[in-house]
């Protein structure tokens, strides 16, 4: 009798290791995770969220939605980047502020967030496994998070063909425009001041892919490499010695009208006559771009800027 329980405990035993995977997160911490992943909640839905849906794995939960999915920024990022018809994540609360009681009833198998989740572990861990995933500008590059989030999620089939599916267009727009030898670039968003967008966006890399280097940003940004998820404060002063040999601009995207108009606007406001001294702008040398459709860290914003470069190229 003791043999036959000690059997089945051990059988049951290996069945759950079976089942699970241990894995180091950015955090460098050990999580043992499910096998088969059913219930993850993002702790940010355009930065760890999107890369998994652009997977064709969606979240049950995130922040910044309510709990019939209803967006409660100012720009749906699912909708803008992903296109309509996507099942919404529930939501566990507004951005910074969790509702422990909204995420422990989607009983999630993996909670993702962002090494500024960090300081949260104590309030997440006794509701799931908790990975963490760095995000920010330093620390990932172009669509590297989806590449790694991937890996945790058991998705390199789909991120395969995703990629073969960008590298065909991204063939397709070279063919239409190579850059010149040792062309560069200089991408900027613009909030109630200018910003130099930094590594961490499907923007920055089409762009590369397209052959552009970035400016070097010494001299022009305070610590250059030490900002935020996305964006660099520019020194006011630096603004009027651009001169890449093309110069991105977006807006903010917590604006609602992110088009060129919109963005030469508020640039009009900040720096009146910035697009008569400014010689990339005054030379034809600039490129406008939704941040609501780029800004993300997935192959589908880089295919959104290859669509604004290959649009330009057929004018």
């Amino acid at each position: 009798m003791r043999l036959t329980i000690l059997l089945a405990t051990l059988l049951l035993a290996g069945t759950s290791l079976a089942g699970e995977r241990a894995l180091t997160d950015d955090g460098g911490r050990k999580v043992t995770i499910p096998e088969k992943l059913e219930r993850i909640v993002v702790m940010h839905e355009a930065l760890l969220g999107l890369p998994l849906m652009d997977l064709g794995i969606s979240p049950v939960g995130s922040y910044g939605r309510g709990d019939d999915g209803r967006s409660l920024t100012a720009v749906d990022f699912i909708d803008t980047v992903l296109g309509q018809g996507h099942d919404k994540p529930k939501g566990i609360g507004a951005v910074g502020q969790i509702d422990l009681e909204k995420l422990r009833a989607l009983n999630p198998d993996l909670i993702i967030g962002t090494e500024r989740d960090l300081d949260k572990l104590a309030q997440l861990e006794p509701l799931g496994p908790v990975y963490i995933q760095n995000v920010s500008t330093g620390k990932a590059r172009g669509f590297s998070v989806e590449a790694e989030l991937a890996d945790v999620v058991g998705a390199q089939d789909a991120l395969a063909t995703r990629r073969q599916t960008y590298l065909n267009h991204l063939e397709k727009v070279r063919q239409k425009m190579p850059p010149k030898q040792g062309a560069t670039y200089l991408a900027l968003i613009v909030h109630d001041q200018i910003n130099l967008v930094g590594d961490m966006s499907g923007a920055v890399q089409a762009i590369e892919d397209l052959g552009f280097a970035r400016l070097p940003m010494e001299g022009l940004v305070p610590g250059a490499g030490m900002g935020s998820t996305f964006s660099l404060p520019i020194n006011a002063e630096s603004f009027g010695r651009l001169d890449p040999d093309l110069l991105v601009i977006m807006n903010s995207y917590a604006g609602k009208d992110r088009s060129e108009a919109a963005i030469r606007a508020r640039l009009d406001k900040l720096l009146p006559g910035w697009d008569r001294f400014l010689k990339p702008v005054r030379e034809g040398r600039v490129l406008f771009l939704d941040s609501g459709e780029v800004a993300t860290p997935t192959i589908a914003s880089a295919e959104h800027t290859l669509d604004a470069f290959e649009a330009v190229a057929d004018r």
